[in-house]
């Protein structure tokens, strides 16, 4: 029997306070980006906990 395990994939770390203007004008915003790789992270986190079964 042949498991395919992905390898772990770190978390991304939240944008330090000085990394964000705070003003809302920017585009794309650090959070935006942090928000959007914290999803892939989640989704691959769970293929993996899915593959390991």
């Amino acid at each position: 029997m042949q498991l395919n395990i992905l390898p772990a994939v770190a978390k991304p770390e939240k944008p330090k306070p000085d990394e964000c203007c705070g003003g809302g004008s920017c585009c794309p915003c650090v959070w935006d980006e942090y928000k959007k790789q914290l999803a892939i992270w989640k989704r691959e986190n769970e293929q993996r906990a899915i593959t390991i079964k």
